[in-house]
């Protein structure tokens, strides 16, 4: 008996094929998979495509806002280097107005200077002709008294008459600015004379 359990045993492992599997297997793999089938599509994948779509447009609209952002900075840019090359015409208008009136102050210095370098000539000028004639006034005193005291040693008589010796005086400074004049002109008449030679 024992030999015949073998044998049925042996004869329904020969008849059925290991690599399937039986009909129930098959039945409760199918249903399972017809669940999560349903599963997925009803709950898993709009929430998926949700998302999807929600990345998509949150991508999109990052991508918009980037152009934006983009066209924003090339307007910027062009607008800071307007900027920039207005500031640039601007900087050599105000360096050539600078140099312009630089030029218009140091030539108002070198007036006001020669003017004021004419003045100080003119006061000296008038200073130096007023001390001449001063010492010329001087002199013409003290070199009548001593031409008169001279005199009146050489003759041996006093010249106390205060007119005569005073005429005497003023003839003999007037004979010698005479003679110094004339020596002054020859001496300007012989060295152009030079000169022209």
């Amino acid at each position: 008996m024992f030999n015949s359990v073998n044998t049925t045993v042996l004869a329904a492992e020969a008849t059925h094929n290991p690599i399937l599997p039986e009909t129930p297997d098959l039945v409760w793999g199918f249903v399972c998979f017809i669940v999560l089938l349903v599963f997925f599509w009803r709950l898993v994948l709009p929430r998926m495509k949700k998302l999807l779509d929600e990345r998509g447009e949150a991508i999109e609209g990052n991508i918009e806002k980037a152009d934006i952002a983009q066209k924003e900075a090339d307007a910027l840019l062009e607008q800071y280097t307007a900027q920039l090359a207005d500031a640039r015409v601007e900087a050599g208008s105000i360096r050539e107005q600078a140099r312009a009136d630089g030029q218009r102050i140091l030539a108002e210095l070198k007036e006001q200077a020669s003017s004021e370098a004419a003045r100080i000539q003119a006061t000296a000028q008038s200073q130096i002709e007023a001390e001449r004639q001063a010492a010329v006034v001087s002199l013409r005193s003290e070199v009548g008294s001593l031409a008169i005291d001279l005199a009146s040693g050489v003759i041996g008589e006093s010249l106390t008459d205060d007119k005569r010796s005073a005429a005497i005086v003023d003839r003999f400074l007037a004979d010698l600015e005479a003679s110094e004049t004339a020596s002054a002109a020859g001496a300007a008449e012989s060295s152009t004379g030079a000169v022209s030679s």
